[in-house]
């Protein structure tokens, strides 16, 4: 025997979905649109269903909470492929948020913080969360103030772009600070990450001169 599994059943059908269809829409009488999206009016549910059937076509409730219910003669199968095609277009453009970890000291010179802050500015613009951590080695374990103070100081000079998700807290000999990207940021970064193909495809190639000019920049 031969199951043709990408048929979409006509009445009967049951699969497992958000919206009823045919025959597991359970009104006696529902408010109709024909497959041109022309309102039909409030017809029963059998002749709804025999309009579906004349045009090889599925009955789906669009809008099952209405009184009656709405029903739209439409091609299932097509109705559910672009569905799940959205989907993806829309997952495609979604950017997985990581974790970013910026490991500070308490000994951490005013130079190499602000060159911490930079690399944290650049994750939290490319819509990644940052953790700040700083350990504790030895005696330094009794100054806490000193790295409170410092992630302070992160939070301060990153208020800009970024929102405090986790206040400073100790655990065991190290600190922890974490910052997550604004509203705004995010917002920012989504626009950016739409518009960047077409930035890359507007710009002309560069030369092989200026190619082999880069080069040795890029190295150094």
């Amino acid at each position: 025997m031969c199951v043709a599994y990408n048929q979409i059943p006509r009445r009967g059908a049951v699969i497992t979905d958000r919206l009823r269809f045919n025959t597991r829409i359970r009104a006696r009488e529902v408010r109709l649109i024909d497959e041109e999206g022309n309102q039909v009016g409030i017809v029963a549910i059998r002749e709804a269903l025999q309009r579906a059937e004349d045009q090889g076509l599925d009955l789906v409730e669009v809008a099952p909470n209405a009184v009656p219910p709405v029903c739209r003669i439409m091609d299932y199968g097509k109705f559910r492929y672009e569905q799940s095609k959205k989907e993806r277009e829309a997952r495609k453009h979604q950017k997985q948020v990581e974790l970013k970890e910026v490991r500070l000291k308490p000994k951490t010179d005013s130079h190499d913080i602000d060159v911490k802050v930079k690399q944290a500015r650049k994750f939290l613009q490319a819509g990644d969360k940052v953790k700040f951590t700083l350990r504790f080695r030895g005696r330094e374990i009794f100054h806490p103030d000193i790295g409170l103070s410092m992630l302070d100081r992160m939070a301060d000079d990153l208020r800009d772009i970024a929102v405090v998700e986790q206040k400073p807290m100790m655990e065991g000999r190290v600190l922890s600070l974490l910052l997550a990207p604004s509203t705004k940021t995010r917002q920012q970064g989504s626009k950016a990450a739409q518009t960047a193909p077409k930035a890359v495809a507007a710009t002309p190639a560069a030369s092989s001169e200026e190619t082999s000019a880069e080069q040795p920049t890029e190295e150094e």
